[in-house]
């Protein structure tokens, strides 16, 4: 009888388990045919993120099928789409984010819809914080109605909490939870603070929920790949010819020879790093090993290089960010179509009749993509 009780007590200890495991934690793991959806992925920067228009028919024909077409062509899987969470509160904003959504997913897209917002203060503002909620209590049922299959929800845009990463866990794992009981299968893309930094990153304790996608952002060395944009005074045309992988030191000095001493400082400080590619591959093996560590996995969600820096530079930086993310098993979104630091495209021709405007070859070769026919 005693043995028999035994039993029954350890029954029911497994049942409490996997009550506890399917409600308030644990979940079932990234389907492996959604990480196969999310490994090459470009960013729609401005349909819902400073659109032109916010008036619910422009926005749905903000982007013509042509230019769809020629993005799936070329070999890009999921798209990353940034929302401003202010425009969720205006008439019709939900139903034409909702019909974008299903839009993509007839091209044949995932879609990681991510929340942007613009001048939110996290770290201070109660409002804000609130304002993160009311934005996910009006994005996830949106997701909800799209589907689990080919939608992620990315909770938010690089966080930044300076000092103080849990803070921020604190308010990600709050926030995790309220999105989770709406979206119960949808993959969740989680980040670290620190404009979601190697670094950040690196500060994060994973979740207990399986069913996630942790995400970095990677932009170093910021004076070649953005020249310096924190310091406005600089000579930008002397930084766009910063050159990468820095194996000339001759080069630097001319450059910084033929400049202001204020750039010229900036020139030496960039070549004296040695930046090559597996300087690059050092900074992003730092986020595979953790998610190595922690048995999660992990995408590059931003990366790209200003249109301005010296295309053999520019083109050589991308190719090591990408194969090195590549080599690491991790996805990567390129930001973006329609931004200066990717594709480039002009907004304006985005909505012409058509094959799509032409996407340069050279950026696609170092994306590992093959030129459109």
């Amino acid at each position: 009888m005693r043995r028999a009780w035994m039993i029954v007590r350890c029954l029911l200890a497994v049942f409490v388990l996997l009550a506890s495991w399917q409600v308030g934690g644990a979940r079932a793991e990234v389907p492996a045919e959604r990480l196969a959806m999310l490994q090459r992925g470009v960013a729609l920067t401005g349909w819902f993120r400073f659109p032109a228009s916010h008036d619910p028919a422009a926005l749905g024909t903000w982007i013509a099928d042509g230019a769809l077409a020629s993005l799936r062509r070329v070999g890009f899987g999921f798209v990353r789409l940034p929302v401003d969470p202010g425009l969720l509160t205006e008439p019709g904003i939900p139903a034409a984010l909702e019909e974008a959504i299903r839009r993509l997913h007839r091209h044949g897209f995932a879609v990681v819809v991510s929340l942007h917002p613009i001048d939110w203060h996290l770290e201070t503002s109660a409002a804000d914080r609130a304002a993160l909620r009311t934005a996910w209590n009006r994005l996830a049922p949106v997701l909800r109605r799209a589907g689990a299959r080919s939608s992620v929800a990315e909770l938010l845009n690089e966080p930044v909490f300076p000092g103080d990463p849990a803070g921020w866990q604190a308010l990600q794992h709050e926030l995790l939870r309220t999105v989770r009981a709406v979206l119960p299968d949808h993959t969740i893309v989680l980040t670290g603070p620190d404009w979601s930094s190697v670094d950040g990153l690196l500060a994060m304790t994973p979740e207990p929920d399986a069913n996630v996608v942790y995400t970095v952002h990677l932009y170093t060395p910021a004076e070649l790949t953005a020249l310096a944009p924190w310091r406005p005074a600089l000579d930008r045309t002397a930084l766009a010819r910063l050159p990468f992988p820095t194996t000339k030191a001759s080069r630097c000095e001319d450059l910084a020879a033929a400049t202001d001493a204020e750039t010229a400082g900036v020139i030496r400080f960039y070549c004296a790093q040695h930046w090559d590619a597996a300087r690059v591959a050092a900074m992003l093996d730092r986020a595979a090993a953790w998610g190595r560590r922690h048995r999660v996995p992990l995408l590059l969600g931003e990366f790209g290089a200003t249109a301005r820096l010296m295309p053999s530079a520019r083109f050589a930086w991308i190719r090591a960010v990408r194969e090195t993310a590549e080599r690491a098993g991790m996805g990567w979104a390129l930001w973006g179509y329609d931004d200066v630091m990717g594709l480039a495209v002009d907004r304006a021709a985005l909505r012409r009749p058509g094959p799509g405007p032409p996407l340069d070859p050279r950026l696609l070769d170092a994306l590992g993509l093959p030129a459109p026919n």
